[in-house]
């Protein structure tokens, strides 16, 4: 099968390879009821030594930087209460943590989660964290831009391998909400 996306030697359907993947994203694959048909949902071979935006870029084709995802967890707090929440975005652009995520979550203060708190609420790798398998009860705030992009590249759950999925494959996850300028500009 050729990626339809990218610069890659081994891409095939996420639902055959099951075994590649950690236990939570295997699950929602198992378990996917989307409008989009799971066999979309394409799991890609990447050396994890080279997950560097700009290095991996360049290995497996310079497109991709305007077709990836960044899945990132965040932390909301209100007193004493915290929620932790997910964000996509596009990877030319960082989440607004401090505006949009902020006011989604009514919190007074938003923050990235600290590493330990990503992958243990998570059972993903750092590096490799996806909206695909997170906690159900997790808000997962999506820039509208990646919904319209028709094919996402986005980690795996494991720092080794990568998903490509149609963008709009995303606003159907659960708790899914899609929200224009979540993404803003890098520079």
């Amino acid at each position: 099968m050729r990626a339809p996306i990218g610069n890659f030697t081994d891409a095939r359907p996420a639902v055959d390879c099951l075994d590649l993947l950690v236990r939570p994203v295997a699950d929602a694959v198992r378990a996917w009821s989307g409008d989009i048909p799971v066999e979309q949902l394409i799991h890609v071979d990447t050396d994890p030594e080279i997950a560097d935006t700009a290095v991996f870029v360049e290995h497996y084709g310079q497109g991709l930087l305007e077709q990836s995802a960044n899945c990132v967890v965040v932390a909301g707090k209100r007193g004493a209460e915290s929620t932790l929440a997910a964000c996509l975005v596009l990877s030319s652009t960082r989440v607004d943590v401090n505006g949009v995520v902020r006011k989604q979550l009514a919190a007074r203060k938003a923050s990235f989660a600290s590493m330990d708190a990503a992958t243990g609420e998570t059972g993903m790798e750092y590096g490799g964290i996806t909206p695909i398998g997170l906690p159900a009860d997790w808000p997962l705030l999506i820039d509208s831009r990646v919904v319209d992009t028709e094919w996402v590249l986005i980690g795996s759950g494991r720092r080794r391998g990568k998903l490509i999925v149609p963008g709009k494959a995303f606003a159907g996850l659960p708790g899914a909400v899609v929200l224009a300028g979540l993404g803003i500009s890098a520079a």
